[in-house]
């Protein structure tokens, strides 16, 4: 006889991270090629001087940093072990038994129906439209009396497609105050839309109590290896949030880089034109090539190819580069370093590839 465990964990999956292969080109987990700055490193290797003291549980001058750059109080604020620590805390503390719903587009953020069943509760995914976006209209009709929770990855992760202010603001205006609606920003820092209807999940979320907005040190700031997001929200959501946290899951060394990289963040972000740049130069190259590729806010570009999304990953890794796979959706691609993005734009517009997967 062995332990019982709950028998619906054999139909979750495990979270399939981006391959790695030694020699090979990674473009497939959306890290940034940039190493950290001097300043950052500096403060990591004196926070490695402590690690045999526990880390501040509440990360308060983390929290208080991050209060300060976004005008909230230190309330609004909790941080986790990375962004998607907080999405399976949000289950938590929304949902109790299967009769509770959480609902996300899908493809969206691979992790979503993970932790939604980890928390127990019942997913609804809600298929994108025909541009590879999430269907607000769709998602807002499936609402129901047994909605708890509503994730918005936006930009949406694996398409890179984004919504603007108007849009947002009307499916928020949308949902009932008694569901939570997470706007997903993992990406928000290579978010480009015109300045007449730029999308700040923040701003928005300051006068609805059911809105929290995630936002990560992982993609832009460069931190994917320490494991540091958080949330800003209304104090009552974020005191229930501070109740699940796993004690001590952001560790000292990811608490002191994060304040770093907010004090170097100017420099920090002037980064992510060059990787705006690259992702455009690589949609605009795959364009031409005779792809489908729909407009991305992210840092990378999706490829839509159905059937033959396994078949370009197995190709592109014997090219020596690795990309990212979904099922029969389609396939994500990093914008990495030029010379990389320019290995795989070598064996994507190759002739023979453009003809067995652009045609």
């Amino acid at each position: 006889m062995s332990a019982r465990i709950r028998p619906d964990l054999e139909s979750i999956p495990a979270y399939a991270p981006g391959r790695s292969h030694p020699g090979a080109v990674k473009l497939a987990s959306n890290e940034s090629t940039f190493g950290p700055l001097p300043s950052v490193a500096k403060a990591i290797a004196e926070a490695a001087e402590l690690i045999n003291r526990y880390p501040d549980n509440s990360s308060g001058e983390l929290r208080a940093a991050l209060a300060e750059f976004h005008g909230v109080d230190v309330a609004n604020i909790a941080v986790g072990c990375g962004s998607v620590a907080l999405c399976q805390e949000l289950v938590q503390i929304t949902c109790s038994s299967p009769a509770d719903e959480v609902m996300f587009a899908w493809r969206s953020f691979e992790a979503y129906p993970i932790v939604t069943q980890v928390g127990n509760a019942t997913a609804v995914p809600v298929p994108l439209n025909e541009d590879y976006a999430h269907d607000l209209d769709a998602m807002a009709a499936a609402i129901t009396d047994r909605t708890r929770l509503i994730f918005i990855c936006n930009p949406n992760n694996p398409t890179g497609t984004a919504y603007g202010r108007r849009d947002l603001v009307r499916f928020l205006d949308a949902v009932p105050e008694n569901v939570m609606v997470v706007l997903d920003e993992a990406y928000f820092e290579y978010l480009r839309l015109p300045a007449d209807d730029a999308a700040d999940g923040v701003e928005l979320g300051r006068d609805r109590p059911n809105v929290i907005v995630l936002r990560t040190f992982s993609k832009a700031y460069g931190l994917a290896g320490l494991r540091v997001g958080y949330a800003v929200g209304h104090p009552d959501p974020i005191t229930a949030l501070l109740k699940v946290h796993i004690p001590f899951s952001v560790s000292r060394l990811a608490q002191a880089a994060a304040m770093a990289c907010l004090q170097a963040r100017a420099e920090l972000l002037d980064r992510t034109d060059h990787v705006v740049a690259e992702r455009n130069r690589m949609r605009d190259a795959l364009l031409a090539a005779g792809y489908r590729v729909p407009p991305t806010e992210a840092n990378f570009v999706w490829l839509p190819l159905g059937a033959d999304s396994t078949d370009f990953g197995a190709a592109s890794a014997e090219a020596g580069v690795l990309v990212r796979p979904y099922g029969t959706d389609g396939v994500r691609i990093t914008a990495g370093d030029a010379h990389e993005n320019d290995l795989f734009l070598t064996f994507a517009t190759a002739p023979d590839t453009v003809a067995r997967f652009a045609g």
